[in-house]
């Protein structure tokens, strides 16, 4: 656990530095204009900054900074921070990571950019297992190929199955459908690694590639949508029937 102390400080705006390459989100100037909007002095929560190397580096309070400023004309102003010293840069995106309270609730993929900037060691393997199987995160949760955006649902199978049942999971997916954008909806990634998980060491990996290519991730989804039942149970069953095909011989049983 990281030891935090702090201390009040008045400090100019102008001195106040975001470190967005490394592990901020950027600004969202409509929670700008919101905080703004609603502004009281008096409940007003004090900026959390890291005094680092000479420079004030903030990990908490950038939009309240901002909307500041913004009721300012746009000019820099005086503000009383919470400064805390002694924190390196990896222990600063932790803290940004785990913050709570009225700061406006972390995306999955925010979060999960800055443990792994963090040094989190889990976060970390997470990225090392979606990486070997082909694949990346995409952070900003923007969908493009080969780019896993649903990074909750990803790392929630990651948890729940481990690193091997994942990685086989993706490596199903990337030789099926070669990094199509449907193919890694939180849908479909979920229910392939659910039937992976539940028949582990009863499928043949190669009919499961095959069988899937004959089909499209879409027509997975769709199917799925139109059933009842929780997620994991009515995609998983998608990709058992794609499995299965026709074949008497080479079918697998429902499981539960």
């Amino acid at each position: 656990m990281i030891k935090l102390v702090h201390h009040e400080m008045v400090i100019n705006s102008k001195f106040l530095e975001v470190p967005r390459s490394y592990y901020q989100r950027n600004l969202n100037a409509n929670r700008i204009k919101r905080i703004a909007a609603e502004f009281d002095e008096r409940i007003a929560n004090a900026p959390k900054v890291s005094y680092r190397d000479g420079h004030y580096y903030v990990f908490d309070g950038q939009h309240t900074i901002a909307a500041r400023k913004l009721l300012n004309n746009n000019c820099d102003l005086n503000i009383v921070c919470k400064v805390y010293s002694g924190l390196t840069e990896q222990q600063e995106a932790l803290l940004f990571a785990q913050q709570t309270g009225v700061s406006a609730p972390l995306t999955a993929g925010a979060k999960m950019r800055a443990k792994i900037r963090g040094g989190d060691p889990e976060a970390i393997a997470f990225l090392n297992a979606t990486n070997r199987a082909g694949f990346g995160l995409s952070f900003a949760q923007s969908h493009a190929k080969w780019k896993i955006a649903c990074i909750a649902t990803a790392f929630a199978e990651y948890r729940k199955h481990g690193e091997r049942i994942y990685t086989d999971a993706l490596r199903v997916l990337a030789e099926a459908w070669e990094g199509d954008i449907d193919s890694i909806r939180a849908e479909v990634l979920q229910g392939v690694t659910q039937f992976v998980a539940l028949y582990d060491h009863e499928y043949d990996p190669i009919r499961l590639i095959r069988q899937l290519q004959r089909t499209s991730p879409v027509a997975i989804y769709r199917s799925g949508q139109a059933m009842t039942g929780p997620n994991y149970q009515k995609y998983m069953l998608q990709i058992l029937k794609a499995y299965n095909g026709s074949s008497r011989t080479k079918s697998l049983p429902i499981k539960q």
